[in-house]
Parts: C-alpha cells; sequence; structure tokens
C-alpha cells in the first residue's frame, strides 16, 4: 500500500471541501489495495477561515498562498479547486516541481495553454487528472460498454444538454462565474466542459462545430447592493458539430433556464438501437435495441446496480441512488490509483486538452458566426 501526499487548492470553497472529502472517504468504499492519501496541506485565501480548514484535516498545514504548496517537498499531488483563470499557471508550476496534477475543469483557459500542460506532463513523466466527475457515476460505464460491444451499431447522432438556472433573474446578483477576467469562456468552459466530456468518453473527437453564443443579462449589481457590474462572458451556448467518426452532435447549456435546478442528459442514436439518459433518474439508462422483434420494441430500463464493482462499492442494491459526491470519490479513487500504479485514467490531460479545443471552438465559431475546423493531429 502506499500513501500520496495531497495539498489541496482552494479548500476553504465548495469544490475544495467535496475534494477534500473525498479523499478521506474513499478508502472506506474503495478500499486501500491501490494505495491511500494523507492531506497534508490546505490552501485557502481567507485568513478567517483557517481555523476551520483545520478542523477538516486534522495534521494538515493551512497555506494562504498555493506557492508554498508546491514548492513543499512534501507533497506528492497539487489539488486544483481554484477559479478558471489561475488552472494553467497553478498546474504548470506544480508540473514544473514534479508534482502530479489533479484540477478541477476547464483545465486552461485556451487549448494553447492546455496543450503546453500535457505535453509538459508527457515529458517528466507525471499524472494528470482533469476532474469530470460526472462521467465517473457507473451507469456512464455501461453506456460505454454497450456502445463498444457494438450493440446499437455505428453512432449516427449525440443530443446532449446541461442546464442550471442560478442566473435565469435578471436580478441576480453579479458573481465571479460571471467575470471574463477570472471565468473567461463562461457557461462554455463552466458547464459546457461537462457535456463535451460525455461527448469525449462515449462519441469520440469533435471535428468541426457551429456555435452561437450569448450573454442574456448583460449588467448584473454586486452582491449586498453594490455597484454595478457588465457580464462579460457567456450566458448560454447552442451548438452543432461533426464528431471524428461522422456521427452529428446536437447540444445545448446555459446557467439561465428559470426552473431548471440541473438538468443534465443525453441521447445517443446508432444504426441498431440507441440509449438515452436523464440526471433526474441519475443511476437509469435507456436502451433500445433494433435487434427486439417487431411489436416488441421499445427502451427498456436498465437500473445500474452491484454487478458494476464501482457501484457496488458503495451499495448492495440496484436503484438506491449513487448522487455527485459519490462520484468525486470514485474519481478520488481513481487519481490515487494512477500515481500509485504509474497508469493514467481517463480523463487525463491529454483529454482536457481536446476539451478545451471544443471550448476554444465554440468561441471563436461565435465570434466568426460560422464553422470552425478542430486540429486533431
Amino acid at each position: 500500500m502506499s500513501e500520496v501526499r495531497v495539498a489541496v487548492l482552494g479548500a476553504g470553497g465548495w469544490m475544495g471541501r467535496v475534494h477534500t472529502m473525498a479523499f478521506q472517504t474513499f478508502p472506506h468504499f474503495m478500499g486501500t489495495d491501490h494505495g491511500t492519501a494523507r492531506i497534508v496541506a490546505l490552501v485557502g485565501s481567507s485568513p478567517e477561515r483557517a481555523a476551520d480548514l483545520a478542523g477538516r484535516a486534522p495534521g494538515a498545514r493551512i497555506l494562504s498562498d498555493w506557492r508554498e504548496a508546491v514548492a513543499d517537498p512534501g507533497v506528492d499531488l497539487i489539488d486544483i479547486c481554484l477559479p478558471d483563470s489561475l488552472h494553467h499557471q497553478v498546474a504548470r508550476a506544480a508540473l514544473l516541481a514534479g508534482k502530479h496534477v489533479y484540477c478541477e475543469k476547464p483545465l486552461a483557459d485556451t487549448a494553447a495553454e492546455a496543450r503546453e500542460l500535457a505535453d509538459l506532463a508527457r515529458e517528466r513523466g507525471l499524472i494528470t487528472r482533469v476532474a469530470h466527475g460526472f462521467v465517473r457515476n457507473p451507469v456512464h460505464d455501461l453506456a460505454r460498454e454497450i456502445i463498444e460491444s457494438g450493440e446499437i451499431g455505428e453512432i449516427r447522432l449525440f443530443k446532449g444538454c446541461q442546464h442550471i438556472d442560478v442566473l435565469a433573474d435578471p436580478a441576480a446578483p453579479f458573481m465571479w462565474r460571471a467575470d471574463a477576467a477570472l471565468a473567461p469562456t463562461g457557461i462554455v468552459g463552466d458547464t459546457g466542459s461537462h457535456v463535451f466530456s460525455f461527448m469525449h468518453f462515449l462519441v469520440g473527437r469533435v471535428a468541426s462545430l457551429v456555435a452561437d453564443n450569448m450573454i442574456v443579462t448583460p449588467r448584473r449589481q454586486r452582491e449586498g447592493g453594490g455597484d454595478w457590474a457588465e457580464v462579460t462572458n457567456t450566458d448560454a451556448t447552442h451548438l452543432m458539430c461533426r464528431f471524428e467518426n461522422g456521427a452529428a452532435g446536437i447540444v445545448d447549456f446555459s446557467r439561465v433556464a428559470t426552473g431548471r435546478k440541473f438538468r443534465q442528459g443525453y441521447e445517443i442514436y446508432g444504426t441498431k438501437g440507441s440509449l438515452v439518459y436523464d440526471y433526474d433518474q441519475v443511476n437509469r439508462l435507456r436502451h433500445y435495441s433494433g435487434d427486439d422483434r417487431p411489436g416488441r420494441r421499445g427502451f427498456r430500463e436498465i437500473d445500474v446496480g452491484p454487478e458494476h464493482p464501482t457501484y457496488r462499492a458503495f451499495l448492495p442494491l440496484p436503484n438506491l441512488a449513487l448522487g455527485y459526491n459519490e462520484t468525486k470519490i470514485i474519481e478520488a479513487a481513481e487519481v490515487i490509483r494512477s500515481i500509485t500504479t504509474g497508469r493514467p485514467m481517463w480523463p487525463d490531460f491529454e483529454v482536457g486538452h481536446h476539451i478545451c479545443q471544443i471550448v476554444d471552438a465554440c468561441m471563436d465559431s461565435a465570434r466568426r458566426r460560422s464553422w470552425v475546423d478542430i486540429d486533431l493531429h
């Protein structure tokens, strides 16, 4: 058994708390055969939260500057839960310092930055991981198994979406995610990257696309009745795409879908069958097979259960539902396993680079109002 020493950056925020919990919790469910994690540093920018952070990981150093964690020879893994605009800078510094890196999405603000990070990691033999946790729900492993077995034939069409309503109300206060200085790609990198991760995992790489980006509410008042600020990044996006394998895609996502607290789903149509997923039934997959005889064809519902090892690690019965925190626990366990075995797991920084390519193409297409090709060489 090997122990990986972890520094969580941005530990005071929601995502930092989730990651801290996941590293501490996964051995209870996933076991310790592939190693354990010990949180040796928590980095937060607010001195007022230092005592709170200390209580979450007893014995960890509480730091206010991420550079201290990167320079610490007692840290093996840098876990980045910081605003988007810092991802490239921090990940680059960590890789140059010889640290493995686990980074929240989007990996970087541009594909060029992501390419640099992927190349650095490869050159130095370091393990990397982009935190696309939704896809680690075992229901999507089942979907991939069905696709790879040929049961639904050649994929012809992918439809995907993800919507929330956090900024649907024009009176909702300005937040950092609406500031292009902190989150340059807006909803495209924030939410679109989740949909793009499903696309990569289940269908393959995107070769070209056309996108329409929208700012729905141009100005918002800062929280607490402060001054007004310009919304400088995208609220909603619609796109059409072509995959490398010839399949077509139709995708939409937004943060302004009134009433949608969290809407996520996909439909995959092949020459012999299809798959449908809706997050509202989080561990259920709908499967249509053209091999059924006439008069008996229709979508069957498959509730993922203990037949699948990552589900069985948590629950003994199907349809009890694994949620968001469980997928992050699975993800954290896989990060540690990759480090202790030296074997990368999906999605590493190479995958993160392609997802950043899709984000770049959406931004470029919306500016040019035309189709954009993605360099897949």
